[in-house]
């Protein structure tokens, strides 16, 4: 079911929902459903797995020559969602990216997946790799998500690459786009930022998932801004509780979001990161809490492979 289904079938009532990631190469898929299994009671209509772009190491030869090789940390996607939508009986959304991939190869991801039954998927442009100052797409790729969004949405109109093909068949995607409360890292303001947001919305992406907030203001605010403008599709919020004294710093500098003092203060002050656990927690109740009387369509929660502190906040909140 696509997830604009789902939210259609849930009647306004907020519903729950988390992203994962894959396992690093070489553990197998049982690391997935330990952390998924304790989430389950909680009826999420739909999981994200996201997706990690190949990445590039240089290796010194023996003649001093440096040699290109290609390294995949965490393959898995398409297969992780399958196995979810197999064991569990809901709907996985992988995510897809511009930046690692040629037209070409989405074309064949998207078919594999429309084989599959995934009916959503979430259309992202993806970060720069560590060798790379700024995202550089592929040289047959797509250099921006509503370019990427475009191409699905081809797809479901029964237009690939190939102009000769006759009678292709139509693909379903019901796809989902990413939102910045505080605007994309390279984003010159967020008005610019939410100008190329209505951008993938005209292309063709049918709801907004935000990136991780701690302050709801600003998630209000953004929502008042992109309605403003046009964007009527759902516009999903993502919330993270805290669990380390060392996300005060990892989380502004890699995600370039800002963590309110009164929650900086509290992590400061614990004695250890069991007690900032529990801070993350609780403050990521009182953000729940509050969008859910706000009659948000659904939480989604980025679990970065760990459940037990989700499990605790939808404990309190659903």
């Amino acid at each position: 079911m696509k997830v604009t289904e789902h939210l259609t079938k849930a009647n306004g009532k907020t519903q729950f929902s988390f992203e994962i990631l894959p396992p690093l190469k070489g553990q197998d898929i049982k690391s997935i459903f330990d952390n998924i299994d304790p989430l389950m009671e909680f009826n999420p209509p739909f999981i994200d797995v996201t997706y990690h772009r190949e990445e590039y190491v240089f290796r010194e030869l023996e003649n001093g020559l440096l040699e290109k090789k290609v390294v995949k940390k965490r393959p898995g996607t398409v297969g992780i969602c399958a196995a979810i939508q197999n064991k569990y009986q809901v709907d996985a959304i992988p995510h897809i990216l511009c930046g690692g991939f040629t037209k070409e190869d989405t074309e064949n991801f998207l078919i594999d997946l429309d084989f599959l039954g995934i009916q959503n998927v979430m259309a992202l442009r993806g970060d720069a790799v560590k060798s790379e100052t700024y995202f550089k797409p592929e040289k047959e790729g797509n250099q921006y998500a509503s370019d990427l969004v475009t191409q699905v949405r081809r797809m479901n109109e029964g237009q690939y690459l190939d102009p000769d093909l006759q009678n292709s068949s139509k693909t379903d995607f019901c796809i989902g786009v990413a939102g910045y409360p505080e605007k994309h890292m390279e984003a010159p303001s967020l008005d610019s930022d939410i100008h190329f947001l209505k951008k993938k919305i005209k292309a063709g992406a049918s709801y907004i998932v935000t990136q991780m907030f701690f302050d709801n203001k600003k998630y209000f605010e953004f929502v008042d801004k992109c309605r403003a403008e046009g964007i009527t599709v759902p516009i999903i919020p993502g919330l993270k509780p805290i669990a380390t004294k060392k996300q005060l710093n990892q989380i502004p500098h890699r995600f370039k979001v800002d963590i309110p003092d009164e929650l900086i203060m509290s992590v400061v002050s614990c004695k250890d990161n069991t007690a900032v656990r529990q801070v993350g927690i609780d403050w990521c109740i009182a953000q729940s809490k509050e969008l859910i009387k706000a009659k948000v369509p659904v939480l989604h929660y980025y679990s970065m492979g760990r459940s037990s502190n989700i499990k605790a906040v939808a404990e309190a909140v659903f």
